[in-house]
């Protein structure tokens, strides 16, 4: 296993699997607002208040 870090610089590549990380949850996320299910609540009129 180590010598696996000798091909890598193990910064460069922890950044590299943190910022794929990041970007495989956003899109996740606009995936789910996108569906019926979990992204209907965007699309809805404002409440109204009650006062």
């Amino acid at each position: 296993m180590w010598r696996i870090w000798l091909l890598f610089d193990p910064r460069r590549a922890l950044i590299g699997i943190l910022a794929f990380a990041f970007a495989m949850v956003l899109v996740n996320h606009f995936v789910q607002l996108s569906t019926e299910r979990y992204g209907s609540w965007l699309n809805e009129p404002a409440a109204m208040s009650t006062q």
